[in-house]
């Protein structure tokens, strides 16, 4: 048997084709013959038809993505369909139509959803494109069989459409707050900065008063151990401290008082201090605010003053809708010398965004908190309500971060309720007593970069609707009293008759 050379890609093997075969190659076995005309004629008969689609870059949510189908044949156009493949190519759901044979267009999807527009016979338009866009596309397309005029080839192509979302929330919290002022022990504190809404995942990083900060990177506790993750972070980071010799342990247990509560000096019987030139004035008939007399500042001498290590960690968190919620957590070994007043931002870059995104906090100690006492002349009998309504000047915008504690205490006593404090940003006293008269309140605020006190004085004025109730029952017991001793005279006087 002669070879046969076999033609080129995308060549057409033709009568002539085999004529040209047989001069060149010489002879040929009939069966061989046979073979070539039969696949000219199914060739003739059947046509060509290809199917191409032109890769999509990458797109953002709410941009109008153009689905282009390119196809080449020789035969009729009967139809053709663009298809939406969901649940890895198990389903696929039709999305437009183009009916050749009658010349016409529809949609597949719901009157409220339906968002394609016919651009070309093959071409559809996506406007406003959403996350739940993304994923592949099919077009198929079926021209005439030319034997039978009554069966369809059909051929497609398909195309992946990736659609990005940049994060629309991005904020930071401290972890585990409010906490207390810790004057005798160092203390981790982390900051949590959360990206949502972004697809694919951000990356998130920070920074300390705008230079990036140099991190060392950890494994974040799986979800079984988030209730202890603290203490994995603590055991897996040890502290920075050094050991406190005696004579500063002395000196600053010293300073606690028989609670174990820090000594406020001049607080516990607050005096009144007249200018020169002035005359001591009586109590104002009005609640008598004391400005902030103690503030505890008293900063642990233990803690290196070097640059801290910062460790970083990261969570990406699936949506339903697609996006990724990020959390990123910074934790280092806090010293409140160093960092209060620091500025910290949590910045996010994304393919969809041209700069960063960023959220800033600065860590600042609480500077006395302002009180509010309602009413402002409280009665005997009142209920008294003394909320924290903001802080002294010289906090940054007047804020404190991270969310500051606040504790209550009566000084030289307990409170009302008999508790010795409650927590909260109000502090009610119900219907108060005459004896509360010029009781002292105390506010601690409190937050792991330091505490302050502010004190207010309770004055409780006399209520004449309670007096005159109390003067009325005192005339009721003495008028019942000598109607008793009338009618005891009269007894005893019908009883000496008789006898």
């Amino acid at each position: 048997m002669v070879g046969i050379t076999r033609p080129k890609p995308g060549e057409h093997v033709n009568a002539d084709g085999v004529w040209d075969l047989l001069q060149n190659k010489g002879k040929m076995t009939v069966f061989s013959l046979c073979l070539l005309l039969c696949a000219d004629l199914l060739d003739l008969a059947v046509g060509y038809l290809t199917v191409t689609i032109e890769p999509l870059p990458p797109v953002v949510v709410g941009e109008t993505v153009t689905l282009k189908c390119n196809f080449k044949t020789d035969g009729r156009l009967r139809e053709i369909v663009w298809y939406r493949v969901t649940d890895g190519g198990t389903i696929k759901q039709k999305i437009f139509t183009y009916d050749a044979m009658f010349n016409t267009n529809y949609s597949h999807m719901e009157d409220y959803r339906r968002r394609e527009d016919l651009v070309y016979q093959s071409t559809v338009r996506l406007p406003e494109v959403r996350i739940s866009d993304n994923g592949p596309y099919e077009c198929h397309v079926g021209i005439y069989d030319r034997a039978t005029r009554e069966k369809v080839v059909l051929a497609s192509g398909n195309v992946f459409l990736t659609v990005m979302s940049p994060p629309n929330n991005i904020s930071v919290v401290a972890e585990n707050t409010p906490a207390p002022f810790s004057r005798y022990q160092a203390q981790n504190f982390t900051l949590v900065c959360t990206a949502k809404g972004g697809k694919p995942a951000p990356s998130v990083y920070f920074k300390r008063d705008g230079e990036l900060i140099e991190v060392i990177s950890y494994t974040q506790p799986s979800t079984g151990e988030q209730g202890s993750s603290a203490a994995g972070v603590r055991g897996a980071r040890p502290l920075i401290s050094r050991d406190l010799d005696d004579t500063k342990l002395q000196r600053s247990l010293s300073l606690l008082d028989p609670e174990g509560r820090a000594a406020h000096l001049y607080t516990e019987s607050p005096q009144r201090v007249h200018t020169q030139g002035q005359q001591a004035s009586e109590p104002s008939p009005a609640t008598e605010v004391i400005p902030e007399t103690v503030v505890s500042r008293e900063f642990p001498r233990w803690v290196h003053s070097t640059d801290p290590l910062y460790y970083f960690s990261h969570t990406h968190i699936p949506q339903s809708d697609g996006s990724v919620v990020v959390q990123a957590r910074l934790t280092w070994t806090l010293n409140p010398q160093l960092d209060n007043d620091a500025l910290f931002s949590c910045e996010v870059k994304h393919p969809a965004l041209s700069m960063p995104m960023q959220t800033e906090v600065t860590l600042a100690a609480p500077k006395g908190p302002k009180l509010l006492m309602s009413p402002s002349r409280a009665k005997v009998g009142d209920t008294v309500r003394i909320t924290v309504q903001g802080f002294q000047v010289g906090s940054p915008g007047n804020e404190v971060f991270p969310e500051p504690l606040f504790t209550w205490t009566r000084v030289g006593g307990r409170l009302l309720d008999g508790s010795t404090e409650r927590e909260g940003k109000e502090l009610i006293l119900e219907r108060v007593p005459a004896e509360l008269n010029g009781s002292m309140y105390r506010c601690t605020a409190q937050n792991p970069l330091g505490s302050t006190d502010t004190h207010t004085r309770l004055i409780v004025f006399e209520n004449p609707s309670m007096m005159k109730n109390t003067q009325n029952q005192n005339n009721e017991a003495s008028r019942t009293d000598v109607l008793g001793l009338t009618w005891m005279a009269l007894v005893l006087t019908v009883t000496v008759e008789l006898t």
